[in-house]
């Protein structure tokens, strides 16, 4: 089997132990995964994150972006602008969301564009090398190669929950590892060194 046909195969796999995961589960497993994060992930004031709000049976990554803003780190999420590009826009306190592409909201064209020191990851499937399986449509390959050539180098960790993990992950050459990945069960560090404070 090909190893797009492979990644189809786990993502739609995965998709759906994640989809099995009820509510109110899902609610105490991402607080538990916002505690993870906050224990394991080094950062300084103005610190610029990136992370989602989520959709369909995703982890909810909003207590850990409270948190992280309670602390000082500046927070954005991907906005989807076309068929090929998100960029990543800050998120105030009461700011005004608006509807976006795939069922997503996000800050509106007024908000600024930020370039993350790190990127919270959503992810279909991931092993434990820190190859992931996105959803298909490489928005983020693509934002993290944009990233890349113009001298950023984001920390990029893979958000999930424990039952998307797989045995391994079909990689190329050219797919970008994650330094490390945060479920409800805690955080596994990756990189070849431990993420180290930014700023």
């Amino acid at each position: 089997m090909a190893g797009t046909s492979i990644k189809a195969k786990l993502r739609a796999e995965r998709l759906a132990a994640r989809d099995a995961i009820n509510a109110a589960e899902r609610v105490e497993k991402s607080l538990s995964l916002a505690s993870h994060g906050m224990a394991a992930i080094a950062f300084s004031e103005q610190t610029i994150v990136s992370g989602f709000l989520p959709i369909r049976s995703e982890v909810d990554v909003r207590p850990l972006m409270d948190l992280l803003s309670e602390r000082g780190a500046r927070i954005c999420v991907p906005v989807v602008l076309d068929k090929e590009t998100i960029v990543f826009r800050e998120l105030a306190a009461g700011a005004e969301l608006v509807s976006g592409v795939f069922g997503t909201v996000g800050p509106g064209p007024e908000a600024a564009e930020l370039d993350p020191d790190i990127m919270l990851v959503p992810l279909a499937a991931f092993d434990r090398r820190g190859h992931r399986i996105g959803y298909g449509g490489g928005y983020y390959d693509r934002a993290i190669y944009r990233l890349q050539q113009k001298g950023c180098n984001p920390r990029l960790i893979g958000i999930a929950f424990d039952c998307q993990e797989v045995a391994s992950v079909p990689d190329e050459p050219h797919d970008i590892r994650l330094h490390g990945i945060l479920t409800e069960s805690g955080f596994r560090d990756l990189s070849d060194e431990a993420i180290v404070k930014i700023g």
